[in-house]
């Protein structure tokens, strides 16, 4: 299924189809953090900036590029090992270092259309970092923030994780 870029300032419907699929989400960062914890609870990194949003993964699936499927949750802080479960209104796809990367946009609610462009305007500013750290660390690859798409569109891209969870292939 071809992937289908929307723009959900113009077109809210892509932020709020009434089909959104609910999926379960682990956070592993909470909002406000700047601490990336992984599902293990050992810590992958520490962020300069505090995290926006609350930030986690759907334990059920892996991303493109190997890791668990990304998925960031809007609304009030929520603790690190929280494990709610929400609809997935969209998603906004970052490429860092050339590999492909979905997040979902989870919520209770449909969005605001200031939360969708708070979003975008995060993963915008987030890639020109990455950009900035690759560039320091001498990592090739390009970077950048692909736009919004569906949230459906970003889950047939990921795979059914098969087994434990057993870390990221890809350091960070």
């Amino acid at each position: 299924m071809p992937d289908r870029r929307i723009d959900p300032l113009r077109d809210h419907s892509g932020a709020g189809s009434e089909r959104a699929p609910e999926l379960d989400v682990v956070i592993e960062v909470p909002r406000g953090s700047f601490l990336k914890r992984g599902l293990t609870g050992r810590i992958d990194f520490v962020s300069p900036l505090p995290c926006p949003f609350n930030y986690g993964a759907v334990p059920s699936h892996l991303g493109l590029e190997g890791d668990l499927l990304d998925a960031l949750v809007l609304g009030p802080r929520l603790r690190f090992g929280t494990r709610p479960r929400l609809r997935a209104w969209g998603a906004v796809t970052l490429t860092d270092r050339g590999m492909s990367d979905d997040k979902l946009v989870c919520s209770a609610q449909r969005p605001s259309r200031e939360e969708c462009a708070d979003v975008l305007r995060f993963f915008h500013f987030y890639a020109r970092c990455k950009a900035l750290l690759n560039f320091v660390k001498r990592r090739p690859g390009r970077n950048a923030c692909e736009g919004w798409c569906e949230a459906s569109d970003a889950i047939s891209r990921a795979r059914p994780l098969k087994g434990p969870w057993t870390g990221s292939p890809v350091p960070y």
